[in-house]
């Protein structure tokens, strides 16, 4: 068998566990009503509340009433004790844990039939001395239950369930046969339906595997196109930066060339201003200066400023003012800063 064979089949009998599982589930879950009929006689059946009612099951299948709702139902059958074959079985404590194999291993010992031809049950396990179990086995033979399940089966019955009763003084009912009717048709629907749905996960998975590996492509171009771009413009204003450096320098320079620090201002103003001015107010806008005090001699400022190689054009800019309270003239003053050459080397 190859390897792709073998995966083939393991993955069938996992799609069939998984099948049973949901079914099982699914018919613990549904609540259905449950039909009982206990044997009375040799295939004579009571049910009902009061068990008044009887009903024939036999190879020809149910003569008489139905039992009302046993269509969609599950029924259980309770047959006779006499049907069956009791045997004790005395195990180890530690093998109630294994007692289905167990069991079944020693049907052919315990009964006439195999484990194949037999359908069978046990008891609770009771503990005996020795640290040891006892369970009572309770089995008949399998075409003999056959009739009674074609017939129910044909009637209806969603599932079935037959028992019988361990005689003794405490009476202990065993469960013999349990099986859910139309399993092989679910089965078969539920497998479809987990392979369809494992075949469109495996379908929308691939779809995404794919419109991944599409977008991821597209997207890595993309950011490459934008690196590029982000490259080139980096290396032309990198271009341009060195191109105009030289430029902005000198600009800078002839910047500070042309204009006047206002330290150098204030201090070559201190220098031409005589002890008996006061400067409030001074202001420099680029190359012009305005200074406002108080003097002695207005005039005389003029000229003093005027015499200054840092200042010219030195002119009033406001009328000159006296009061009776202040010691001098209130003198406003304009003049024309003259930039500080620096000689080239």
């Amino acid at each position: 068998m190859t390897v792709l064979a073998r995966m083939l089949e393991g993955f069938s009998r996992w799609i069939d566990r998984v099948a049973a599982v949901i079914i099982a589930l699914h018919a613990r879950l549904s609540p259905s009503r449950t039909v009982e009929l206990v044997e009375q006689d040799a295939g004579v059946f009571a049910f009902g509340a009061s068990g008044s009612e009887r009903v024939r099951i036999g190879d020809d299948g149910i003569a008489g009433p139905l039992p009302e709702g046993l269509a969609g139902s599950r029924a259980e059958l309770v047959l006779r004790p006499d049907r069956f074959v009791f045997r004790p079985l005395e195990l180890p404590r530690r093998a109630g844990e294994f007692l289905d194999g167990i069991v079944r291993a020693q049907i052919d010992r315990l009964t006439p039939w195999n484990a194949g031809d037999a359908v069978f049950g046990w008891s609770a396990p009771a503990e005996i001395a020795n640290d040891r179990i006892v369970v009572t086995v309770a089995a008949t033979a399998r075409a003999l239950i056959e009739p009674l399940i074609r017939a129910l089966t044909g009637a209806g019955a969603n599932a079935i369930k037959v028992s019988t009763v361990i005689p003794g003084p405490e009476p202990v009912a065993v469960t013999v046969f349990e099986r859910q009717l139309g399993g092989a048709f679910e089965a078969r629907r539920v497998r479809r339906a987990l392979v369809g749905s494992l075949v469109v996960a495996a379908v929308v998975a691939s779809a995404a595997t794919v419109a991944a590996v599409v977008i991821g492509g597209d997207m890595e171009a993309r950011q490459s196109d934008i690196a590029r771009r982000i490259a080139a413009r980096r290396t032309a204003l990198r271009a341009n930066l060195d191109a105009g450096s030289d430029s902005v320098v000198a600009a800078l320079a002839r910047r500070k060339n042309e204009t006047a620090a206002s330290v150098i201002v204030l201090e070559a103003l201190s220098q031409i201003l005589p002890d008996h001015t006061y400067v409030t107010e001074l202001r420099i806008a680029g190359d012009k200066l305005q200074v406002v005090g108080v003097t002695r001699d207005a005039p005389s400022l003029i000229r003093l400023i005027e015499q200054s190689s840092h200042f010219t054009r030195a002119t009033f800019f406001a009328p000159t003012t006296r009061s009776p309270a202040d010691p001098g003239e209130h003198f406003h003053i304009e003049a024309r800063i003259e930039p500080e050459h620096t000689p080239h080397s």
